[in-house]
């Protein structure tokens, strides 16, 4: 089945349903970026000490002890399930458009692989290995560029008529 420009097809209230859902979903998507700017400052050093404390740190403003075993599971196993579904159901209205298909295969691959650096990278970085605070930033943001990208195309796509 061809899937590649369906989307310009389709009926205007599923435009309206996929239109509301990424409008919706970026909201809470960028809402997280928030919370991650709060406790980490957008830092690699506050990427550390986010999930790693800041104990031994007498000039520290505020304290930030260690995540906890089942705190750092829970992170991870959430986000991971999460963002997997999100990037799923992005993908599945990326693979509608019109777009050139290298295009859409990076789009589509890689997310999965920057969730798998990001939160692989944060569970490394918690069990010691601390040069993956620098893997996590850098995937951390391809995932947000590659979000945005996904957003704003599939947004433009469904205002484009069918050729």
């Amino acid at each position: 089945m061809e899937l590649h420009g369906k989307i310009h097809r389709l009926p205007g209230l599923a435009k309206l349903l996929i239109g509301c859902f990424v409008i919706t979903l970026s909201f809470g998507y960028f809402t997280g970026l928030l919370f991650i700017r709060e406790n980490t400052q957008m830092t690699v050093q506050g990427v550390e000490e986010h999930y790693l404390g800041n104990e031994q740190d007498e000039d520290a403003e505020i304290m930030k002890f260690r995540k906890s075993d089942k705190e750092i599971i829970t992170t991870i196993h959430n986000h991971v399930i999460s963002m997997s579904l999100i990037f799923l159901a992005l993908g599945a209205i990326l693979l509608t458009t019109s777009l050139n298909s290298k295009l859409k295969k990076v789009l589509i691959v890689e997310p999965f692989v920057s969730i798998l650096l990001t939160f692989g990278g944060i569970w490394l970085l918690w069990e010691g290995v601390l040069w993956f605070k620098y893997i996590v930033m850098i995937s951390g943001m391809a995932l947000t560029v590659t979000f945005a990208l996904s957003v704003l195309l599939i947004l433009v796509q469904l205002f484009k008529r069918s050729t």
